[in-house]
């Protein structure tokens, strides 16, 4: 997987931007709020037709602009495939695969990413949304299905919580919603929790290298593991909740309100860790995150770090550069190249941005 070339107009502070990507190693250089973060959101939107930074899609557009612009070259299984996506003030967009309109399901299949920012630094101490939002993410990655599922769940959920708002509650009719949220919520934990093990096994061996000693290991607060157990378990918690549910009115049992724990030699990483310890999670994690892809795809995702070198000490910056696989297309965004050694800046191609434009 590889992007060979990118354009944008409009697209935040990048009124018109053209960048080619010829070697596999690319720095993009830059002050604050000069837009270089906007150049690899650009490209994980790609990816997810969704953006890291907000979730509404027309923040995107240029101030006093009637719409903006994605235009890119990928390469993916050794073929050329061109992607044109654009988004109106009125909430329209276009999404074409070498010119022929497309689906948003194919389009963001083209192009696969794990994007690691700052922003990821707090996936521990953040709230349970961010964790499950990461997984989420990270699942549907290798399983282009799973976002149905997702959005199936979700549909259901919605209409639950609206019947649960009404002044009279149909209970017959909220038994059938919970029917249907335990056989899709059922799919999603199983999921979910598939994706865990195989991540956990991956990020344990290399936090453990990164620490010298430390045990790391993750946990999903469903306690069930395959689907005809955690439908069980789901329908026992209904059972459990139902005043709780009736009271609060809304929907308070199912994957939407679970979590994932993190462990630091059996203890709770999200409360007792130290910033570095922090660190060192969340790298093991975004480097386990390329293995996996590759292992499932067959090929590399392209990885955007954005401005993390600066968050990680000597002996983490060292050692996230030297994990990068030499086919893995890397995106770096960074004030300066300070911190990268000469070797690290052989065959890298370098561009600098300010005002939101690209400067070679």
């Amino acid at each position: 997987m590889k992007i060979k070339r990118l354009g944008l107009k409009n697209y935040r502070n990048c009124e018109d931007v053209e960048m080619d990507f010829p070697t596999r190693k690319t720095l993009i250089i830059g002050k604050n709020a000069q837009g270089k973060t906007n150049i690899l959101e650009s490209i994980y939107f790609l990816s997810d037709l969704k953006s890291p930074r907000t979730s509404t899609i027309s923040d995107l557009i240029q101030f006093n602009k009637a719409q903006f612009e994605i235009n890119a070259e990928v390469n993916k299984n050794n073929t050329d495939i061109e992607l044109n996506y654009i988004y109106t003030s009125d909430k329209k967009r276009e999404l074409k695969i070498n010119k022929v309109k497309t689906t948003p399901r194919n389009f963001k299949n083209t192009v696969t990413t794990v994007l690691f920012s700052t922003k990821d630094m707090l996936l521990l101490r953040g709230t349970p949304e961010d964790r499950r939002n990461w997984l989420d993410r990270a699942i549907s990655q290798i399983y282009p299905a799973y976002d149905e599922r997702l959005s199936k769940y979700d549909k259901i959920r919605i209409q639950k919580n609206n019947l649960l708002k009404q002044e009279v509650i149909d209970e017959a009719l909220y038994d059938i919603y919970n029917d249907q949220l335990v056989i899709t919520g059922a799919n999603i934990i199983y999921l979910r929790k598939k994706y865990l093990k195989e991540i956990e096994k991956i990020a344990a061996q290399k936090h453990k290298i990164i620490s010298e000693a430390e045990v790391f290991s993750l946990n999903y607060t469903c306690p069930a593991d395959e689907v005809e157990d955690i439908s069980k378990y789901l329908k026992q918690k209904l059972v459990e909740h139902r005043r709780e549910e009736f009271a609060r009115r809304q929907s308070c049992v199912g994957p939407h309100r679970d979590d994932i724990e993190f462990k630091i030699n059996d203890a709770d990483a999200t409360k007792f860790a130290s910033q570095g310890q922090q660190r060192t999670v969340v790298l093991s994690l975004k480097l386990s995150e390329l293995e996996i892809i590759k292992d499932k795809t067959g090929y590399y995702p392209i990885l955007l770090l954005d401005d993390v070198l600066a968050e990680l000490d000597d002996m983490r910056q060292n050692y996230l550069l030297k994990s990068i696989d030499e086919n893995t297309q890397t995106i770096i965004t960074s004030v300066d190249t300070l911190l990268f050694e000469q070797e690290f800046l052989k065959d890298v191609t370098i561009y600098n941005i300010e005002q939101g434009i690209i400067k070679g």
